[in-house]
């Protein structure tokens, strides 16, 4: 074939991959822009039309890879600049993201929305450097610390469900009704909220890293895997599963909160379960319980637009605290993202990793792998294909659970097509629990009910109708720079 004819084989190839695209058929783009770049790979847009695909797949490593090859190709292709912006903001990379912005908006002076989103990034950047100089200046005063909650006065007029001031004790009926009053979409006051939030930060701040659970003797163990703020979706799992109890126990798996709307509502319940049967309730920290991605995926504008700046603060500090593994009758281990970036790692370290001191995760270690590497399918490891933690492959699972005599294990923080999908021999298990995820994915979601004796029954279920509120509702300055 001559190099004309591979030229114009592969813009017909490009052209059936922007249908694919426009079909949301993300993974089947990415293979003919792939097949387009092999017959003709100085192309620049190829590389990054295929890196937009990844961007919809949450794959930012390979989309900042496609990027960079179109500048490679091509130093003055802007949109190149633009993708690679859009990961690394999704990956909370905000100061490699506001050099590209720059570059965009500097080529772009008229385009107003690339200096709008310049211009929120570099906002991002000043405050968080001035929160760091703040740190540096002076010693960190938790904000539980500053709270005083005799001050916030609840008005006779508030006619939603109240918290007992005498015993600060919670029961099934204030649950019932905060999540009626969740449903109608009103607020819970803000004193309850605090309330709320401090009883679960005392709890998880006692809590080591990783917690050994048993299944209820006479009951279940439900494993739910991201919710991502679809409240709706998430109440629909109690509707068909049934609710928490004293012989029906939860562990959600991370990704509580961003994307969805509804997080605020999602997490006071999840709090308020955990409140009520701390030992029935369990929740491990997700990639999302995380600044940056708060900042980025919706939960901190959430937060502070329903309630305030401090809530927001206080939920980062109980975030902090949250647990990053569990162990099921001492034979299913269960994280949100995955495995190491080397072999022999004990549920020991796992128990030692100073998740409070540390904060946030960070770009490696223990606990950034933990919450963002994925299982791929062949040996050994690879680079993440999101950036950030590494890809582990059955060899990896297989001594992870032989150096720690376990039998298997559940991790999330992927969405599936059918909610959940088992790899690994066997050994490995993902299971996601926001269907329709984002309002246009169109998957289904799934829990994992485990009996006493470890037997594990995979449930899958579809989206339920939820009120007129876009994904992203509150990190609008954003959704288009991230594809939503």
């Amino acid at each position: 074939m001559s190099t004309e004819e591979k030229k114009t084989l592969a813009e017909k190839i490009k052209n059936e991959a922007n249908g694919l695209f426009k079909d949301k058929r993300f993974p089947e783009a990415i293979e003919k822009y792939t097949s387009a770049i092999d017959l003709n790979p100085n192309v620049p847009s190829y590389y990054t039309n295929r890196a937009f695909c990844h961007l919809k797949l949450e794959s930012y490593g390979y989309a900042i890879a496609d990027s960079e090859q179109a500048l490679k190709v091509d130093p003055l292709f802007t949109k190149a600049n633009y993708r690679r912006a859009s990961a690394n903001m999704a990956l909370g990379n905000f100061k490699e993201a506001l050099k590209d912005l720059r570059i965009v908006s500097k080529r772009a002076p008229d385009d107003k929305d690339a200096q709008s989103k310049f211009d929120e990034c570099a906002k991002i950047v000043r405050r968080i450097e001035f929160e760091k100089a703040i740190e540096h200046n002076e010693a960190k005063r938790s904000v539980a610390d500053t709270l005083d909650l005799s001050t916030l006065v609840v008005d006779a007029s508030y006619d939603g469900p109240r918290i007992n001031e005498e015993t600060n004790e919670i029961d099934i009926k204030f649950i019932q009704a905060l999540i009626d009053t969740f449903k109608n979409q009103k607020k819970l006051h803000k004193k309850y909220a605090f309330m709320i939030i401090l009883a679960v930060r005392k709890m998880m701040m006692e809590a080591p890293s990783l917690i050994d659970i048993e299944v209820p003797a006479k009951g279940k163990l439900t494993v739910c895997g991201d919710v991502h703020g679809q409240f709706y979706d998430f109440i629909h799992i109690f509707d068909m599963n049934g609710y928490p109890s004293e012989n029906h126990a939860y562990l959600f798996n991370g990704d509580f909160v961003d994307r969805g709307s509804f997080s605020i509502e999602v997490i006071l319940t999840l709090f308020a379960y955990k409140w009520l049967y701390p030992h029935r309730l369990y929740l491990a920290r997700g990639n999302h319980e995380t600044d940056n991605m708060n900042k980025v995926y919706g939960f901190e504008g959430e937060v502070k637009a329903k309630f305030s700046e401090m809530m927001f603060k206080l939920f980062s500090e109980t975030f902090n605290a949250l647990p990053l593994s569990h162990v099921i009758g001492h034979k299913i281990f269960v994280t949100h993202g995955g495995l190491f970036s080397r072999d022999n790692v004990t549920l020991d370290e796992i128990r030692k990793i100073d998740r409070i001191g540390q904060g946030q995760p960070g770009n490696d270690g223990l606990m950034c792998e933990l919450l963002w590497s994925d299982p791929q399918p062949e040996l050994g490891r690879g680079p993440s294909k999101r950036g950030v933690g590494v890809q582990f492959g059955p060899d990896v699972t297989k001594n992870f659970l032989e150096t720690n005599k376990l039998d298997m294990m559940i991790r999330s923080h992927e969405v599936k097509e059918e909610g959940y999908v088992i790899e690994h021999d066997g050994k490995c298990v993902t299971v996601f629990s926001a269907p329709n995820y984002c309002d246009t994915v169109g998957n289904k979601g799934a829990f994992i009910n485990i009996t006493p004796d470890i037997k594990l029954d995979y449930v899958t279920f579809t989206a339920v109708p939820h009120p007129s509120v876009k994904p992203m509702q509150y990190a609008s300055q954003f959704s288009g720079l991230l594809g939503m």
